[in-house]
């Protein structure tokens, strides 16, 4: 089965949060607080996309972090890879980094690129702001969450 990890799916939400304001300096409290996502979970997903060059990291006291451009340019292949690195159905994808014991034997070899280039073609096609769009009614506002369902780190 093909499947994201929760962390890769918790990115996804803690952008799209940030694509309400998208030029607004954000805390990881304070994403945390407006997400439901764990505070410690919050800084190690900020401190990645940051490493990727996806969220920009402001120091000082008014600091945090902001969308490193907009999310109309933020593809969630770019996500995925961040989190995950390259995207790759199985170990002789072109550019898994794997390699396989038998690939040289393997009468598949070089058929799953035709099919991992259509997954990321397709990742490639749907931005953050498409999500957050489709989603549009789905999430709270930013400090719109009921107090009890806020984790106690963030508040």
């Amino acid at each position: 089965m093909f499947r994201l990890n929760r962390l890769t799916d918790y990115a996804v939400v803690v952008m799209m949060q940030m694509t309400h304001k998208p030029h607004e300096v954000y805390t990881a409290p304070q994403l945390a607080a407006d997400t439901g996502i764990p505070l410690p979970t919050v800084a190690k997903l900020l401190n990645a996309l940051a490493r990727e060059s996806l969220v920009a990291s402001h120091r000082g006291a008014l600091g945090g972090y902001t969308l490193s451009h907009n999310g109309g340019n933020i593809t969630v292949a770019e996500i995925i890879q961040a989190l995950e690195g390259p995207i790759a159905l199985t170990a002789c994808v072109e550019g898994s980094g794997n390699h396989c014991e038998v690939e040289t034997l393997c009468p598949m070899r070089g058929h799953w690129d035709r099919v991992n280039q259509a997954i990321r073609s397709a990742l490639d096609q749907v931005t953050l702001t498409d999500m957050a769009e489709s989603c549009v009614g789905l999430f709270p506002e930013p400090n719109e969450l009921p107090r009890e369902s806020r984790t106690d780190e963030a508040r």
